[in-house]
Protein backbone atom coordinates (compact mmCIF):
# COMPACT_ATOMS: atom_id res chain seq x y z
CA UNK A 1 0.00 0.00 0.00
CA UNK A 2 1.29 3.29 -0.92
CA UNK A 3 0.13 6.90 -0.19
CA UNK A 4 -1.16 7.88 -3.71
CA UNK A 5 -3.48 4.51 -3.62
CA UNK A 6 -5.00 5.59 -0.51
CA UNK A 7 -8.55 7.86 -0.95
CA UNK A 8 -10.52 9.19 1.72
CA UNK A 9 -14.13 8.59 1.78
CA UNK A 10 -16.36 11.08 1.58
CA UNK A 11 -18.31 12.13 4.67
CA UNK A 12 -22.13 11.71 4.45
CA UNK A 13 -24.09 15.13 4.03
CA UNK A 14 -26.30 15.80 6.28
CA UNK A 15 -28.73 18.31 7.18
CA UNK A 16 -28.04 20.61 9.96
CA UNK A 17 -30.15 23.07 11.34
CA UNK A 18 -29.96 25.91 14.08
CA UNK A 19 -27.43 25.67 17.32
CA UNK A 20 -25.85 22.34 15.86
CA UNK A 21 -25.52 23.08 12.34
CA UNK A 22 -23.32 25.84 10.43
CA UNK A 23 -26.11 28.21 10.49
CA UNK A 24 -25.71 29.90 13.86
CA UNK A 25 -28.66 30.92 16.26
CA UNK A 26 -31.20 32.24 13.63
CA UNK A 27 -30.77 29.55 10.68
CA UNK A 28 -30.33 31.78 8.35
CA UNK A 29 -34.21 33.14 8.72
CA UNK A 30 -32.70 36.57 9.55
CA UNK A 31 -34.11 37.94 13.17
CA UNK A 32 -37.36 38.99 13.88
CA UNK A 33 -40.33 39.43 12.00
CA UNK A 34 -43.14 36.81 10.62
CA UNK A 35 -41.10 35.38 8.26
CA UNK A 36 -38.18 34.03 10.52
CA UNK A 37 -41.37 32.56 12.85
CA UNK A 38 -41.88 28.40 12.29
CA UNK A 39 -45.03 27.92 10.28
CA UNK A 40 -44.82 31.41 8.86
CA UNK A 41 -46.42 31.69 5.44
CA UNK A 42 -46.81 35.00 3.20
CA UNK A 43 -49.15 35.68 0.75
CA UNK A 44 -46.90 36.14 -2.30
CA UNK A 45 -49.17 38.84 -3.37
CA UNK A 46 -48.95 40.50 -0.37
CA UNK A 47 -46.28 43.89 -0.59
CA UNK A 48 -45.75 44.96 2.97
CA UNK A 49 -48.97 47.10 3.01
CA UNK A 50 -48.81 49.19 -0.08
CA UNK A 51 -51.24 48.61 -3.03
CA UNK A 52 -50.73 45.51 -4.55
CA UNK A 53 -49.67 45.66 -8.25
CA UNK A 54 -54.21 44.20 -9.05
CA UNK A 55 -54.77 46.61 -6.51
CA UNK A 56 -53.43 49.14 -8.36
CA UNK A 57 -54.27 48.36 -12.05
CA UNK A 58 -58.00 48.70 -10.59
CA UNK A 59 -57.54 52.66 -10.22
CA UNK A 60 -55.73 53.10 -13.75
CA UNK A 61 -57.86 54.87 -16.20
CA UNK A 62 -59.89 53.62 -19.33
CA UNK A 63 -61.25 50.10 -19.73
CA UNK A 64 -60.82 47.23 -22.60
CA UNK A 65 -63.39 44.98 -23.24
CA UNK A 66 -62.50 41.82 -24.05
CA UNK A 67 -65.29 41.11 -26.59
CA UNK A 68 -64.81 42.47 -30.60
CA UNK A 69 -66.79 45.60 -31.34
CA UNK A 70 -69.02 45.15 -34.30
CA UNK A 71 -68.26 47.06 -37.54
CA UNK A 72 -71.16 49.70 -37.73
CA UNK A 73 -71.71 49.86 -41.85
CA UNK A 74 -74.08 52.71 -43.31
CA UNK A 75 -76.76 51.93 -45.66
CA UNK A 76 -74.78 54.53 -48.39
CA UNK A 77 -71.89 52.54 -47.93
CA UNK A 78 -74.12 49.20 -48.68
CA UNK A 79 -75.26 51.28 -51.88
CA UNK A 80 -72.16 52.06 -53.15
CA UNK A 81 -70.19 49.04 -53.01
CA UNK A 82 -72.96 46.52 -53.84
CA UNK A 83 -75.04 45.50 -57.03
CA UNK A 84 -79.10 45.16 -57.09
CA UNK A 85 -79.66 41.34 -55.83
CA UNK A 86 -76.00 40.83 -54.58
CA UNK A 87 -75.76 39.22 -50.95
CA UNK A 88 -74.19 40.67 -48.41
CA UNK A 89 -72.39 39.01 -45.90
CA UNK A 90 -69.20 38.69 -43.49
CA UNK A 91 -67.88 36.06 -46.63
CA UNK A 92 -68.84 39.04 -48.96
CA UNK A 93 -67.09 41.97 -47.18
CA UNK A 94 -64.04 39.75 -47.06
CA UNK A 95 -63.74 38.88 -50.04
CA UNK A 96 -64.39 42.30 -51.22
CA UNK A 97 -61.94 43.29 -48.99
CA UNK A 98 -63.87 46.29 -47.59
CA UNK A 99 -62.44 45.16 -43.73
CA UNK A 100 -60.04 43.50 -42.99
CA UNK A 101 -60.77 39.81 -41.39
CA UNK A 102 -59.21 41.24 -37.86
CA UNK A 103 -61.92 44.17 -37.74
CA UNK A 104 -64.94 41.81 -38.65
CA UNK A 105 -64.36 39.73 -35.91
CA UNK A 106 -67.19 41.18 -33.84
CA UNK A 107 -69.30 40.83 -37.17
CA UNK A 108 -71.50 44.26 -38.27
CA UNK A 109 -74.19 46.02 -37.67
CA UNK A 110 -76.32 47.60 -40.27
CA UNK A 111 -77.17 51.71 -39.47
CA UNK A 112 -79.62 53.70 -41.28
CA UNK A 113 -77.65 56.29 -42.14
CA UNK A 114 -77.94 57.64 -46.30
CA UNK A 115 -80.63 55.44 -48.09
CA UNK A 116 -80.51 52.20 -50.24
CA UNK A 117 -81.39 52.20 -53.84
CA UNK A 118 -81.14 48.56 -54.82
CA UNK A 119 -82.50 45.38 -53.46
CA UNK A 120 -79.78 43.60 -51.56
CA UNK A 121 -79.90 39.56 -49.67
CA UNK A 122 -78.98 40.17 -46.57
CA UNK A 123 -77.28 36.97 -44.28
CA UNK A 124 -79.14 36.26 -41.48
CA UNK A 125 -76.47 36.50 -38.70
CA UNK A 126 -76.82 40.33 -39.84
CA UNK A 127 -77.77 42.37 -36.96
CA UNK A 128 -80.10 45.84 -38.28
CA UNK A 129 -81.13 48.72 -36.17
CA UNK A 130 -84.60 49.52 -36.56
CA UNK A 131 -84.41 52.14 -39.21
CA UNK A 132 -82.31 50.30 -41.45
CA UNK A 133 -84.09 47.24 -41.80
CA UNK A 134 -87.11 49.21 -42.61
CA UNK A 135 -85.13 50.92 -45.44
CA UNK A 136 -83.84 47.51 -46.38
CA UNK A 137 -87.05 46.00 -46.90
CA UNK A 138 -88.54 49.88 -48.31
CA UNK A 139 -85.86 49.26 -51.38
CA UNK A 140 -87.08 45.39 -51.99
CA UNK A 141 -84.35 43.69 -50.05
CA UNK A 142 -84.47 40.69 -47.81
CA UNK A 143 -83.13 39.04 -44.92
CA UNK A 144 -82.80 35.43 -45.39
CA UNK A 145 -83.74 33.00 -42.86
CA UNK A 146 -81.35 31.00 -40.33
Amino acid sequence: MQIHTLSVEKKKSRKRIARGGRRGTTSGRGTKGQKSRSGSSVDPLFEGGRSSLVERMKKLKGFKSPRAKRVAVTLAFLDRNFKAGDEVSRATMLKKKLFSPKRMTGGFKVVASGTLSKALTFDSRIRFSDAALEAVKKAGGTVREA
